[in-house]
């Protein structure tokens, strides 16, 4: 990574499909579910893949490091790591197995039973030009000309307009729905931007975790609930409790983390009325499926997606 820019990722807002009258000022891409990576290419063979929270995941995916010897001239690239099910459709569970492992043996054996993909969607700078001032379509077209497409790493194109029906068509594929770029934007290294808009089938937020319930019965020791909330300037704010989403595996998983998290003193800026609540640091961090909002902020209907690894509170807007 040697004489390169370090650049943050930049994030879409969630929001819905641009009017019809106006499609045609947009591209759509298919969003995966998968892992945000900045990937860093010297233009020596080497590469380095950092997260969207910046950190360092090159030694978790091995099956990457030949993209290094690809390209001949140093770049920013930015892309999405995923596993694919059985179907063929991206599976963040799956790519679980996969994220933050420190041992260069243990993830060329998980490259191997879990293979991952890297889809490349943007080009930040190449050949030691900055490349975020420029519009999507610009940078967009210097990245189709690299070519980058092989077994492991892939450039997906685009499509300009037909919002409606690509949306369709990733609800009938199964998967989790479009992002949409505005042609004339330009790239802003770390904001959430209107001018990329994500849309799902579902509504998802990315929240974190600041207490539980225990379960009762067979569930003893286990979480029966989760409590978590939302950053924002004034500490940790409570949007609601999450009992439900999650497999036998997972609520294990999340009861080990629970315990090595635990604290006494309420995280939450104002303390939720619930009782038997136990209090834990806020780091850990989820992505919540929910119905809508009540005036109050809370979420109606939430359920458990799945765990963020991948994420840390600080990185959570």
């Amino acid at each position: 990574m040697v004489g390169l820019p370090r650049i943050g990722p930049m994030l879409a807002t969630p929001g819905s499909l641009p009017p019809a009258a106006v499609e045609d000022r947009w591209a759509f891409e298919v969003k995966q579910d998968g892992q945000r990576a900045m990937v860093y290419l010297p233009g020596d063979g080497t590469v380095t893949l950092r997260s969207r929270s910046g950190a360092d995941i090159t030694t978790s995916y091995p099956e990457l490091a030949a993209l290094g010897s690809v390209l001949g001239q140093p770049a920013v690239l930015d892309g999405e790591i995923f596993a694919l099910d059985r179907e063929g459709r991206s599976d963040f569970e799956r790519l679980q197995s996969r994220m933050g492992l420190a041992s260069a043996a243990r993830a060329s054996r998980m490259a191997q039973l879990v293979p991952a993909h890297l889809v490349l969607f943007d080009a930040v700078y190449l050949d030691g030009r900055g490349l975020t001032g420029l519009p999507y379509t610009e940078r967009r077209s210097l990245l189709q000309d690299l070519g980058l497409d092989g077994q492991h790493w892939s450039t997906p194109a685009a499509v300009v307009g037909h919002g409606k029906q690509a949306l369709e068509m990733t609800r009938t594929a199964g998967l989790e729905g479009l992002i949409a770029k505005r042609l004339t934007s330009v790239y802003e290294p770390g904001v959430r931007s209107r001018a990329w808009i994500k849309i799902r089938h579902v509504r998802t937020v990315d929240v974190i975790v600041g207490g539980w319930v225990p379960g009762r019965g067979r569930l003893a020791g286990l979480p029966g609930a989760l409590l978590v909330g939302e950053a924002h300037e004034g500490g940790l704010r409570y949007v609601g409790s999450v009992g439900t989403g999650w497999s036998d595996t997972e609520r294990t998983t999340l009861a080990e983390l629970l315990h090595v998290a635990a604290i006494d003193q309420c995280p939450f800026e104002t303390a939720p009325g619930v009782t038997g609540a136990r209090w834990v640091l806020p780091r850990l961090v989820g992505e919540v499926r929910y119905a809508a909002r009540t005036r109050a902020g809370l979420l109606r209907h939430p359920s458990w997606h799945r765990l963020r690894p991948d994420l840390a509170p600080d990185n959570v807007t």
